[in-house]
C-alpha cells in the first residue's frame, strides 16, 4: 500500500501543482499580480546555494521548488487515498497541511513572514491557491487510491456506520502482505 501511495501521491501532486500554476496565471492576468520568487529563495536558503543580488533567482529554481514541493507534499494525499480518507472532507484537511508546509519552509527560512502579518488580500489569493491544488491533488490521488478498492479506514467504517466505540479494529494482515515490523 504504501508504495503505491509513494507513486500515486507523486503524480498527484504534480498534477496538483501544474493546475494551482494555470489558476495563478489566470489571476495574475486578472490582478496584474507579479510572479513569487518565494519558491526558489526557499530552494536556495535549504539548498546552501548562493543567493541572486537582484532579489529576483533563476526561474530553473522556482520552478523546482514549486514543482518539487507539490509532489513531494502530494505523497501526503496519496497516503490519505490510500488509507480511505478521500473526497472532500479529506481535500479540506489536506489544504491545511499544503498551507502549513509552505509556512513552516518559508518562516524557518527566513525568507517568508507569518501569514497573520501579510496584506488580507495576498492571504486570500494564496489561500485559494493551495485550495486549487490541495482539492485538485485529492481528486487525482483519491480516483488512483479507488483502483486498489476501500482503504482499510472504509473498510472499518462498513463494519457500523458512523464513529462506534464498540467497533474494535480490523483484523491485521500485515503478515499476509510484508507489512509485519522486522525485529
Amino acid at each position: 500500500m504504501l508504495k503505491r501511495a509513494v507513486w500515486q501521491g507523486l503524480a498527484a501532486g504534480l498534477v496538483g501543482a501544474v493546475v494551482m500554476t494555470a489558476a495563478e496565471k489566470v489571476e495574475q492576468r486578472v490582478t496584474g499580480r507579479p510572479d513569487s520568487y518565494v519558491p526558489a529563495r526557499v530552494l536556495v536558503r535549504l539548498a546552501g546555494l548562493p543567493e541572486s543580488s537582484s532579489g529576483q533567482q533563476p526561474r530553473w529554481q522556482n520552478l523546482a521548488m514549486h514543482y518539487g514541493q507539490g509532489a513531494l507534499v502530494g505523497v501526503l494525499r496519496g497516503v490519505m487515498a490510500q488509507a480511505g480518507l478521500r473526497g472532500v472532507w479529506a481535500s479540506s484537511v489536506f489544504t491545511a497541511l499544503r498551507l502549513a508546509n509552505d509556512q513552516i519552509l518559508e518562516n524557518a527560512t527566513g525568507v517568508g513572514a507569518p501569514p497573520q502579518t501579510w496584506p488580507r488580500l495576498e492571504l486570500a489569493i494564496d489561500m485559494v491557491h493551495k485550495s486549487v491544488y490541495a482539492f485538485a491533488t485529492g481528486a487525482v490521488a483519491d480516483t488512483l487510491a479507488a483502483r486498489d478498492g476501500a482503504g482499510p479506514g472504509q473498510r472499518h467504517a462498513a463494519l457500523r456506520p458512523g464513529r462506534q466505540s464498540d467497533v474494535g479494529p480490523l483484523p491485521y494482515e500485515g503478515r499476509r502482505k510484508g507489512l509485519a515490523p522486522r525485529m
